[in-house]
């Protein structure tokens, strides 16, 4: 399978690469710049395009089987995700392949029955991650909004940090996971997992889901 990975010189999108990698596939890491090109491991083919610019983005996907979405802007920036997301689903529109998008949990709801999500919640979120939460937030109404019907949204949990591959999570929808300890986390390796078994195996086309221990 051939996929191409934006953002693929970050933390998630990195482990993305490797996995995908690992398993066989033949990947393209799409970056703005080529420090950033040059970050990308060993066997990648490296392509430098400007996301902003679905056109020529588009361009630089034909031929892909998918497109997996790791964008993730810098701090003070946080609001260009959702038009950055929509720039990349142009573009794989254009290509004609399918786009799986990188989202947040911020829209996911509590399992807790009231009714709130992780972003409403009243102080479930930290302050100092709250411009992501709601830049991801709106990322995803984007995203329901300009969707074609193979694309899918992969929602992490509250907490998703560097670790170990162990190639076990559970799935879920609508609502944010967590375990018997009320912990709702995963790794990047792991979410990395998931997000390529997606690619491989399409369970959740023109759906969210999301992943966690």
């Amino acid at each position: 399978m051939k996929i191409a990975i934006l953002g693929a010189a970050g933390d998630v999108g990195g482990r993305m690469v490797s996995e995908a990698l690992a398993r066989g596939h033949t990947v393209t890491g799409v970056a703005r710049s080529e420090a950033q090109l040059a970050k990308l491991a060993d066997g990648v083919l490296g392509k430098k395009a400007d996301v902003w610019d679905s056109e020529a983005l588009g361009e630089t996907l034909a031929g892909q089987d998918v497109v997996v979405s790791a964008l993730r802007p810098r701090e003070g920036f946080e609001e260009d995700l959702g038009p950055l997301t929509v720039s990349a689903m142009s573009a794989a529109k254009e290509a004609g392949i399918r786009a799986l998008i990188v989202g947040g949990a911020a829209s996911l709801r509590l399992p807790d029955g009231s009714g709130h999500t992780v972003l409403s919640a009243p102080g479930f979120l930290p302050p100092a991650v709250e411009p992501i939460a709601r830049a991801c937030n709106a990322q995803y109404f984007l995203w329901m909004d300009q969707m074609g019907p193979d694309d899918s949204y992969l929602c992490p949990p509250a907490m998703l940090t560097p670790g170990k591959r162990s190639g076990s999570y559970r799935l879920g929808s609508e609502f944010l996971l967590a375990d018997a300890g009320g912990e709702s986390c995963i790794s990047m390796e792991d979410f990395a997992v998931a997000m390529i078994d997606e690619a491989e195996n399409a369970r959740h086309k023109g759906q969210r889901f999301t992943v966690a221990y």
